[in-house]
């Protein structure tokens, strides 16, 4: 069974989280502190740890870098009433899942939830690289309708290209599974596969993680930054819920993919 651990000092917050999460059929585990949430893992076992950022006796932030380092595959989540960049930023780095901002996005947490239970259960697979490729193949995918066999001959056609391509569908369909099968049977696919969520960031933070970001860009960027563009050159980048992305980065996205050029936040630099 799924299991989550949600660590939050206002219990107002843990019983309505944990309410929400036991309908959609998680078995959850509650902690008020950094303390006794580290002593609940050990006990639970949990796959998922959603976690607020300001605790009694530390910060979440923190925090889940501990989680991380004891135990790698465990995915975190951060719960927080006042999103910032560079909080969001050293979440990220910490080894953060996601960042959600209390009140401003409450719709976006089943959504986030559900896909770090994804990558946890990828994470204790521990299958060989070559195992874990073929689950990404066409013939890993589904399916014997018409719409079906058509979407999946499509995309066998497009993965033979270097052309952008455009899957549309609703939430849960499997986008993300065509993506990877493209990939996969691409000449990119001995390459990096990298993903982002563009409605899960803010429109700076977005701009940092997709295009990178000199040092002294932003406050509390120390460092210069590689963009996921940049991480997945000569592999494949996929954008989920790109609909989501604001107009300036629209913009600056449509300069990628028709010229293949583009700039790092704060620098003035063409990068290919």
């Amino acid at each position: 069974m799924n299991k989550i651990l949600i660590i939050d000092d206002e219990a107002q917050i843990r019983r309505l989280l944990a309410r929400i999460m036991e309908l959609e059929g998680y078995e959850v585990s509650l902690a008020a502190d950094c303390k006794s949430g580290l002593k609940q893992i050990p006990a639970h076992q949990p796959e998922v740890v959603l976690c607020d950022v300001f605790l009694p006796d530390g910060n979440g932030i923190d925090l889940i870098l501990n989680i991380k380092n004891k135990y790698p595959d465990i995915e975190t989540v951060l719960l927080t009433a006042h999103g910032n960049i560079p909080d969001c930023v050293q979440a990220m780095k910490n080894g953060a899942f996601d960042y959600i901002v209390k009140g401003d996005e409450n719709n976006k947490i089943i959504p986030v939830i559900e896909r770090a239970f994804k990558k946890a259960k990828l994470n204790i697979e521990d299958v060989p690289d070559s195992k874990h490729s073929s689950l990404y193949t066409f013939d890993s995918i589904i399916g014997s309708s018409r719409p079906i066999r058509d979407a999946l001959s499509l995309a066998s056609k497009v993965s033979a290209t270097d052309v952008p391509v455009l899957l549309t569908g609703e939430t849960g369909t499997g986008k993300e599974v065509f993506a990877q099968a493209i990939h996969q049977m691409s000449s990119r696919g001995k390459n990096n596969f990298v993903a982002i969520n563009c409605s899960s960031f803010s429109k700076e933070l977005l701009d940092s993680e997709m295009f990178g970001h000199k040092a002294g860009s932003f406050t509390g960027a120390l460092k210069d930054k590689k963009g996921l563009f940049e991480e997945a050159n000569d592999g494949t980048i996929f954008l989920d819920e790109i609909g989501e992305l604001d107009f300036d980065l629209q913009a600056k996205l449509l300069r990628v993919l028709e010229v293949g050029e583009y700039i790092k936040l704060g620098d003035t630099n063409l990068l290919r």
